[in-house]
């Protein structure tokens, strides 16, 4: 739990506000608005983060962090 909660702190600081790294809708508005990152359609938001993690840091750690239980 503490490295969920680590990577839960990252991903915020990178975001510079508060929003939910489980919420789709809140990923691609963050990533859209803040680092100016579209998403590709694919058949689930993960995919289409798999596809873009090159593009910034934070997104690889949202994926981890939706992994995570």
């Amino acid at each position: 739990m503490k490295d969920k909660n680590y990577i839960f702190e990252r991903i915020q600081n990178f975001a510079g506000k508060d929003f939910d790294p489980t919420a789709d809708s809140q990923v691609a508005a963050v990533l859209r608005s803040k680092f100016n990152i579209y998403l590709p359609q694919r058949i689930s938001i993960d995919k289409s983060l798999e596809s873009t993690s090159s593009d910034h840091e934070i997104i690889s750690l949202i994926l981890k962090y939706r992994t995570m239980n």
